[in-house]
Parts: structure tokens; sequence; C-alpha cells
């Protein structure tokens, strides 16, 4: 029982921080970013603040939703991703670009979207299955999913928040004045389209037996 328990553990903490590179990556890539991160990110430029901060704002906004839909969802996992998730990944670029001074090269930011893609269905399939609790993010498809009484799979759901995420992130970029290929990008795409499918293959091959 103790052992699967710190099985759990291990796959929750070692899933957010895989949520934390992916969006390391993306940002490195400058091919595009995470439609959640795009949102915060347009957010963000628009109000001025950091992107960890506004990611911590707008989870604990969403996360009021959770409360009342899919409470179930709600567990150490969420607090440590709502924490941990931005300020990890502003740390690590902190450290790539400006203390290491790292050069993207063309290679080097087409591998950072495919393992950004990777690590992002990876990431959340590890922590959804260690059943501590998800981001409030991660619960919008499944909300969607119980809304809709089992007529749209978790895949179409969250392809359906993510596109609705990334097109909020543009319309804050829009109204800031700022470029949307900052947010958006091949990456962008990928994110989008395949998150969803990545997220349920790697919990049905991989992790069914927890």
């Amino acid at each position: 029982m103790k052992n699967k328990l710190r099985i759990r553990i291990a796959m929750m903490l070692v899933g957010i921080m895989m949520i934390a590179v992916c969006v390391t990556c993306y940002r490195l890539s400058g091919f595009g970013v995470d439609a959640f991160t795009g949102m915060n990110l347009g957010i963000s430029g628009f109000a001025g603040s950091s992107f960890g901060t506004c990611q911590l704002l707008v989870n604990g906004l969403i996360l009021a939703v959770v409360f009342f839909t899919v409470r179930h969802c709600i567990g150490a996992g969420t607090i440590i991703n709502m924490v941990g998730v931005g300020y990890i990944a502003d740390f690590l670029c902190w450290i790539v670009l400006d203390v290491a001074g790292f050069t993207m090269t063309i290679p080097l930011r087409v591998i950072a979207v495919v393992l950004g893609t990777l690590f992002a269905g990876l990431g959340v399939a590890l922590y959804m299955t260690a059943d501590m609790g998800i981001a409030p993010y991660d619960s919008v498809a499944l909300i969607i999913e119980k809304l809709a009484k089992g007529k749209v799979s978790f895949r179409a759901a969250r392809i359906g928040s993510d596109l609705t995420a990334l097109a909020i992130g543009v319309a804050f970029c829009l109204a800031a004045g700022n470029s949307i290929w900052t947010i958006i990008g091949i990456g962008t795409i990928c994110n989008s389209l395949l998150n969803g499918p990545l997220i349920q293959f790697f919990r049905e091959k991989f992790f069914k037996t927890f």
C-alpha cells in the first residue's frame, strides 16, 4: 500500500515537472506555445504581469469552477501544478537564455517543439493517472465531458478547450498591441490538435493498470 502511494506521488511529481519542461520547450522553440500557456502569455502581456503570476491567477479562477463541477479532481497535484509550473518555466527559460546564453538554432527549435508536444501529453497522462489532483485547466475537458453526458470524448473535449484558450490568448495579444506570433506557430497547432489524443493514448496504453 505504501509502495503504491509512493509510486503515485512520484508519477504526480514527474508528470508536473514534464509539463513545466513542455512549457519551457515551447517558449524556447519560438514556434508558438501550448494553448494554455498562449492564453496566459497573452493575458500577462496585456496586464503587464509575469507569466508565472498570471498563470497562478487564471488557474485560481478556473479552480472555482472545478470546485462546483468535478471536485474530485482537486488534490495535492492541483496546488503543486498551479503554483509550480509557471514559475519553473520562467526559471528554466532564464537559465537557458540569460545565464547560459544558449542560442536556439533551427534544428534545436524543431527538437524543442517535438519534445514539448511529447512531454505535454505524457506529463498530463502521468499525473492524471496518479489521481492526486490535477491542474484546473486540465479539468476543463473533464467538465465538458461530464456536461455532455458521455456524448463528447475526452480527446474531443480537450481539443475544444485548447482551441478556445488559444483564441482568448490571441484576443488579449491583439488588445495589447503585441504580435500574435509570439504565441502562435507550428508548435501551437501541434499542441492544440495532438495534446488530447496523446493524453488519452498514454492513459489507455501505458497507465491503465494503475
